[in-house]
């Protein structure tokens, strides 16, 4: 009888793994995505990279950067293993914040990966349509992160002037990442260094305003909001960003703007590399 039942009890330790739930056998894991996906996410790194690679002007040291490209691309690294129910948790601020900064992370790399150094962004195939980018666990382009997901999702035409396309039209980029605690004040004042250095011109003695090129590429993004008749010069488009714009200059060109007496136009966009 005990020989029945020990063979019995042996047989039937043979069959469990087959009958239960148990997890399979390990998979192969990247030890790097294994770690990257168990950290806490943090801008820490790549407040680090802009501190140390970009001057005040929002100018960039694309040769020194990509001489040492390994903390960038952590963190380009990192914004793909962000599980989408952490971002889910987030607020809207928060969210818009991590968009723009995977938005210009990537474009950083995109720009270091060439050897040598292109002289404009524009002259890397598919750099904002094809190439793809890990992101919340997703591939995604850089066109995918500003249309689809910035300008898509969220009513917030501010994303303009921090998003940048590293080109010297482009507004400048920020030494500082994009947090949802500051995002408010940072975006006002980007807007301002914006406007200060590519983003407007005015000429009093002729009578003139030109703007940046961005405010006609996507200007209905600013009529949702600032919509306005009655004042301003232009279309309807360029009344609506210059009701925008009149927000960040001093009083007497606000009054100026608002008056209208003055012809409207577009800054020439200079693709050239915002390199040091």
């Amino acid at each position: 009888m005990f020989k029945t039942r020990l063979l019995a009890f042996v047989a039937a330790i043979a069959i469990l793994p087959a009958c239960t739930n148990a997890p399979p056998l390990a998979q192969n894991v990247s030890p790097a995505a294994a770690t990257a996906s168990a950290q806490p996410f943090t801008y820490e790194g790549y407040g680090k990279i802009l501190q140390t690679y970009v001057n005040a002007k929002g100018l960039v040291n694309y040769s020194a950067l990509q001489a040492n490209p390994q903390p960038l691309k952590a963190f380009v690294a990192s914004l793909g293993a962000v599980p989408p129910s952490t971002y889910a948790a987030w607020n809207d601020l928060e969210k818009i914040a991590f968009q723009i900064n995977a938005y210009n992370a990537i474009t950083l790399e995109s720009i270091i990966d060439q050897k040598p150094l292109k002289k404009s962004i524009k002259d890397i195939g598919g750099v904002w349509n094809s190439a793809q980018h890990l992101v919340l666990g997703e591939s995604k382009t850089l066109d995918n992160i500003e249309h689809q997901t910035l300008r898509k999702q969220f009513n917030e035409p501010r994303i303009h002037a921090a998003l940048v396309c590293a080109a010297i039209s482009c507004p400048p980029l920020r030494q500082e990442p994009y947090t949802g605690e500051k995002l408010n004040t940072q975006l006002d004042d980007q807007v301002r260094q914006w406007l200060s250095t590519t983003g407007l011109q005015i000429d009093h003695t002729q009578n003139k305003v030109k703007i940046s090129a961005i405010f006609d590429w996507f200007g209905d993004d600013w009529q949702k909001q600032y919509s306005v008749e009655g004042k301003f010069a232009g279309n309807g488009k360029q009344r609506a960003t210059l009701n925008f714009i009149s927000r960040y200059v001093s009083p007497s060109d606000q009054d100026y703007l608002a008056q209208g007496k003055y012809k409207v136009g577009y800054l020439n966009y200079d693709w050239s590399l915002n390199r040091q």
